[in-house]
């Protein structure tokens, strides 16, 4: 037994040379432009995310290849190197419909999605995706080969709530764009008019990870995650009340910024027009937030009159 483990290591550097060199025959040679140049470079120096590439592809090069590319594409169009609390819609921040926060029975980070503040809304789908790159970039950054454990708490949710596009989205942030990323996905408290929905994301997970998927009652979830890191609906002690800001990774980092992410003075200048903007896009992740009323719209009119005239009068 012991003498096969040198064979694996080696067979295992092998693996990783084979990818290194496919890669770069095969799918550099088509165009330096279709990837970011800094996930190029972290391919070709570190094992360890070619190791993963690898392991969730059962050790195939043609499977990880394949996955390699898919990734490095979607890291280059969602810019996914460059966000940040700057380049997200502050509003997102502040509806606290995904977050991370407490840790699962096996010491693994919990990532919340609050699947009832979440509507489907052409308009807003891909800042919401990539908001949840952004969580997920932030936590490998800061915690490199350490899982997640992603619950969907389904309390008080309703079809209206199911987007199975942005469902889909997610099953593929772990399925293909970060590889043995995933510890278990636990979908609490899901509403019996979901069954068909949920059956559909179980196909998507494909046979790798169909077995992480739970399903979960308020006393079944319990089994995953202990008490304190449950909230009081779910039957747990946990006081957490999610605010922002600033960002709540609460023990293994500390915010990008002290008072959340820096404001221009431009900003700062449109923080009124801002906060109309945000009441109406928030409902697209919230079913609970109600629209400012006319009174409130014109009261805000008046007070940019009052305040900065110069905006009416079409200063530049």
């Amino acid at each position: 037994m012991a003498q096969s483990e040198p064979n694996d290591e080696q067979d295992l550097a092998k693996k990783i040379e084979e990818t290194r060199q496919r890669f770069k025959n095969e799918l550099l040679q088509e165009s330096t432009e279709k990837y970011d140049q800094r996930d190029v470079e972290r391919l070709l120096n570190d094992d360890a995310l070619v190791e993963g590439y690898l392991q969730w592809r059962q050790q195939v090069v043609d499977d990880a290849l394949k996955m390699i590319d898919d990734s490095l594409q979607w890291r280059k169009e969602f810019g996914v190197n460059d966000l940040s609390e700057s380049t997200i819609p502050r509003w997102m921040f502040e509806t606290g419909a995904v977050f991370l926060h407490g840790y699962d029975k096996e010491g693994n980070k919990l990532f919340w999605f609050k699947v009832k503040l979440h509507i489907k809304d052409a308009k807003t789908a891909l800042d919401k995706k990539k908001y949840v790159a952004f969580w997920l970039e932030r936590y490998a950054k800061k915690e490199p080969g350490m899982p997640l454990t992603v619950v969907f708490d389904m309390a008080e949710s309703g079809i209206s709530n199911i987007d199975m596009d942005f469902v889909k989205y997610v099953v593929n942030c772990f399925k293909v764009y970060y590889p043995k990323f995933l510890s278990k996905m636990v979908i609490v408290d899901m509403p019996w008019i979901m069954n068909a929905a949920w059956k559909i994301v179980k196909s998507w997970l494909g046979p790798e990870a169909i077995s992480k998927l739970k399903f979960a009652s308020k006393a079944e979830v319990l089994n995953y995650i202990d008490p304190e890191y449950l909230p009081p609906h779910m039957g747990g002690t946990d006081p957490f009340k999610y605010s922002y800001p600033p960002l709540p990774d609460d023990d293994f980092q500390t915010p990008i910024y002290d008072n959340g992410p820096s404001i221009t003075e431009d900003e700062t200048e449109s923080k009124e027009a801002e906060q109309e903007s945000k009441d109406t896009l928030e409902s697209s992740f919230s079913s609970d937030v109600v629209p400012k009323s006319k009174k409130l719209f014109w009261q805000w009119i008046l007070t940019v009159m009052i305040v900065r005239p110069s905006l009416v009068e079409g200063d530049s």
